[in-house]
């Protein structure tokens, strides 16, 4: 599932696509399970309680988080041999999983601004993994990933406020003036790998009546020895790992000679979940 090539792609920008890692089947399969649980209940971690009558989109249809603890599908994909062994290959070592998310990104909706994954989950040492599972098209106009490839060699960067009015988060990662920010196009089954320093974030659904849909896995490195929560090894044994700390050094960009750099220079702390 993960050639030379996906290795060689992912080493050198920090994610990778593995195309139809699942079947279009299956992709239709989750949507519509997830789409089933959205419309017919309240779960443990949404961020609303009312999720009919609000103009927000994504307050109609928020965010599912941490559904592998009371539903046996998400469980089940957590821990699939598939993602298991693209994991494996990618970090050179089977990673801990500790996070399942489901994101619908309605017509209209916020995007979330550009951020790092391991600025919230605090893996130590060592970073976070995602895998992102792609349910629908996703493409410019609906809002697709948007990744600053290379970044995963980049420190965790100081953040700042972001633009509200366009990002469901309120806080960012600054990035140099013309730094390239380029989008990720994929089809339902399609899964995006993508490294805990990773700059990327996402632009708001510009469409009237298409959906963004994407399940999301976050791993930790195996040798991983401080987390937030709670881990699972591969096989659904539980880990228990040491709390991480609160905060750590980030950086920042600093003019050298005309050339931007990062300078580490402070230390921050990580209050939210990410995209």
């Amino acid at each position: 599932m993960i050639s030379d090539s996906h290795r060689k792609f992912y080493n050198e920008n920090g994610y990778v696509v593995v195309e139809k890692l699942l079947s279009p089947d299956e992709a239709a399969f989750f949507r519509d399970h997830f789409m089933e649980l959205r419309e017919t209940g309240n779960y443990p971690g949404d961020m609303v309680a009312d999720t009919k009558q609000s103009r927000d989109p994504l307050k109609r249809y928020p965010r599912m988080i941490q559904m592998h603890n009371w539903d046996d599908t998400s469980l089940r994909w957590m821990l699939d041999e598939r993602i298991n062994q693209c994991l494996t290959t990618l970090l050179e070592r089977e990673p801990f999983a500790v996070q399942t998310m489901l994101y619908f990104k309605p017509p209209k909706a916020r995007g979330q601004a550009l951020h790092q994954d391991n600025f919230y989950l605090k893996a130590q040492p060592g970073t976070c993994m995602a895998a992102w599972l792609a349910l629908d098209p996703c493409d410019e106009a609906n809002g697709c990933m948007q990744v600053v490839p290379g970044s995963h060699r980049w420190p965790i960067l100081c953040t700042q406020k972001a633009d509200t009015k366009t990002s469901f988060t309120d806080v960012t990662v600054p990035i140099p003036e013309g730094q390239k920010v380029e989008p990720v196009f994929m089809q339902p089954g399609d899964t995006l790998f993508f490294h805990g320093s990773l700059v990327h974030g996402s632009f708001p659904n510009s469409t009237t009546n298409r959906f963004r849909r994407a399940l999301i896995g976050h791993y930790i490195e195996g040798n991983s020895q401080k987390y937030n929560g709670q881990a699972w090894r591969m096989d659904g044994t539980p880990v228990r790992l040491a709390p991480s700390d609160g905060g750590g050094l980030c950086g920042v960009w600093v003019d050298e000679d005309g050339t931007p750099v990062i300078e580490v220079v402070g230390k921050q702390l990580a209050s939210a979940l990410s995209e």
